[in-house]
């Protein structure tokens, strides 16, 4: 039998005495990651997930008759909303796609109501998402060392980044034969080079949903996408490959996700202060609240593409007071993505905002 899940309080998290110092930290080194492509491209992009693969449009239906433990936040009737969909790769500079690297979703849901998170303009909630459930480090200092080693490579040997890719792909299916999967080898350039459209996606770090903590998942569920799990692409000598594929794929296809919820039931065995553990579902399982629906359509039109790419941004920070980011990770993020927004706000002289 499932246990209840755990009840909300602000106890959940421990903040470390060392935070403000890694998040000033991280904000450094995310600005030595924004300067250099900046002066590369001459344009401003994300310091993560810079390079977008598809920007797509569609509705997201939260359902009805949900459990009460369900029924929180965003969720707490059921509605249309409309949604816009980036998906992307998790550098920081514009690489070719010979250079495979993890899967990232971001879905931003517009006219969302009730009382915002601190700063959170508009009436929107975001989450972003990775193909994979856990996070590569357990801390925020963890993490700005492995991204002090990642700002090192930016812009160099992008050859020898694409035979490192080819070399870490072929290491990881090994372990993958004998039941090991490696974050650490994906996030290097090691993931298989999947197309983005089949694979689902995990918000890794954990939040508040209304009087409960949760984890997120979008996942394919309409065959057309679901056949393109396993399907992987050929991105020999054509650098935007999985732009060209996902452009290819979505005239003719009508994609169907499901948003699923896993409600914490146990602080022990589902923890919040550390993003590495993935929770059983066993015993944490997902849960579908609502359904998004992406008609058939053009993933790279240039008026979407300026609108979502370059005008706007995604944050786990973007949203309701109910759905709090939460942990040691997610708190670094806030002052990290405010700071990329506002870097390629400045170089571009694009104000960022989000649409009404």
């Amino acid at each position: 039998m499932t246990a209840a899940p755990v009840r909300y309080s602000p106890s959940v998290e421990t903040v470390q005495p060392d935070e403000t110092e890694t998040q000033a930290g991280l904000n450094e080194t995310f600005d030595t990651i924004l300067e250099t492509t900046a002066h590369d491209y001459g344009h401003a992009v994300r310091s993560v997930h810079a390079k977008a693969h598809g920007i797509l449009e569609g509705r997201m239906r939260v359902h009805d008759g949900l459990a009460p433990e369900l029924a929180q936040g965003l969720f707490a009737k059921p509605g249309e909303h409309k949604v816009f969909l980036r998906l992307s790769t998790n550098a920081g500079d514009i690489l070719p796609d010979a250079i495979s690297l993890p899967r990232g979703l971001a879905l931003k849901v517009l006219d969302v109501e009730g009382e915002r998170l601190p700063g959170a303009e508009g009436t929107t909630q975001d989450f972003v998402m990775v193909n994979g459930p856990v996070f590569q480090t357990k801390t925020a200092d963890q993490f700005l060392g492995n991204l002090k080693l990642l700002a090192k490579t930016t812009d160099r040997l992008e050859g020898t980044k694409t035979v490192m890719s080819s070399v870490l792909r072929g290491v990881n299916k090994a372990l993958e034969t004998v039941g090991i999967e490696s974050p650490k080898l994906q996030s290097l350039g090691g993931a298989p080079n999947v197309d983005p459209l089949g694979q689902t996606y995990y918000s890794v770090t954990p939040f508040r949903y209304g009087d409960h903590i949760a984890k997120f998942s979008v996942a394919p569920v309409s065959p057309d996408l679901t056949a393109l799990e396993t399907h992987e692409i050929d991105a020999k000598d054509r650098p935007d490959a999985i732009r060209e594929t996902v452009r290819s794929e979505m005239r003719d296809r009508r994609g169907v996700w499901e948003l699923r919820v896993q409600l914490c039931r146990d602080l022990e065995r589902q923890p919040v202060e550390d993003p590495t553990v993935e929770w059983n579902e066993d015993e944490a399982p997902f849960q579908t609240v609502a359904t998004i629906t992406v008609d058939p359509q053009d993933s790279w039109d240039e008026t979407r593409v300026r609108a979502v790419d370059e005008e706007m941004r995604f944050s786990v920070w973007t949203g309701l007071a109910a759905h709090q980011p939460l942990g040691n990770i997610n708190r670094a993020r806030r002052s990290a993505y405010q700071h990329s927004a506002e870097f390629r706000a400045r170089f571009n002289r694009c104000p960022i905002h989000e649409p009404a």
